[in-house]
């Protein structure tokens, strides 16, 4: 049996589809995500207790389990538990709305550690000359931390980017069609499982090259304006 490479070019249409689908949810999960992150890396080193456990237990949960088990988890348990809840009939999520709210909750929790860390990476006494100039706590976290911590923060966030591009492919196993989706339907299609594999797997790659070439430069950037 020979390899007919040919069947790549007749496919290569859809399959760019399918890779502007996975860089969207990308985007949209890691900016949700980097909303969620912001908000938990904060209250993982809040003073209160409360938040600093809140946010605890669901960095923990989502770092601890698989992002494939919190997909069924949003797409096939929480219509039943709305519907146990309200005492109604379970309505089914669509596949978008799954996808977007697994993604980004995901990668909320792994933002939230990056944004932790690069708070705590800022010098100690930065906080305490803001607060003796009269600043709050919370100006001086705004004006004086974050900007700094901001910088720190583009390299593990670009990195997060990549992982999450990835990732998206788990969620073909909802019907969402995404990249790896394509592939599997063109598959059922033309039975040409090598080729039509290596062309997905090489569009992932282009994309994460040039993501990673992004970050390279934006680091750059921002070095070069700290030198001015």
């Amino acid at each position: 049996m020979e390899l007919k490479w040919s069947v790549v070019i007749e496919s290569l249409p859809l399959l760019a589809e399918g890779a502007l689908v996975t860089l969207k949810i990308t985007v949209i999960a890691v900016t949700l995500g980097s909303i969620i992150g912001l908000f938990a890396g904060l209250m993982r080193i809040a003073r209160n207790p409360l938040l600093k456990f809140i946010a605890r237990v669901y960095v923990d949960f989502i770092r601890g389990t698989p992002l494939l088990v919190q997909i069924f988890i949003i797409y096939y348990g929480f219509p039943q538990l709305w519907a146990a809840l309200t005492g109604g009939q379970p309505h089914a999520i669509s596949p978008w709305a799954a996808a977007i709210a697994s993604t980004s909750i995901n990668s909320g929790a792994y933002v939230a550690e990056i944004f932790r860390a690069g708070i705590q990476s800022i010098d100690r006494g930065q906080m305490e000359a803001a607060r003796s100039l009269g600043m709050t706590y919370g100006q001086a976290m705004r004006y004086v931390i974050l900007p700094q911590a901001f910088k720190r923060v583009i390299p593990p966030l670009g990195n997060e980017f990549i992982a999450m591009l990835k990732d998206t492919s788990l969620l073909s196993v909802i019907g969402f069609e995404e990249l790896a989706r394509r592939g599997a339907l063109i598959i059922g299609y033309n039975a040409r499982a090598f080729e039509v594999w290596f062309a997905v797997a090489v569009l992932y790659l282009i994309m994460t090259l040039l993501i990673s070439q992004l970050v390279s430069y934006t680091e750059r950037r921002l070095k070069t304006g700290d030198h001015h």
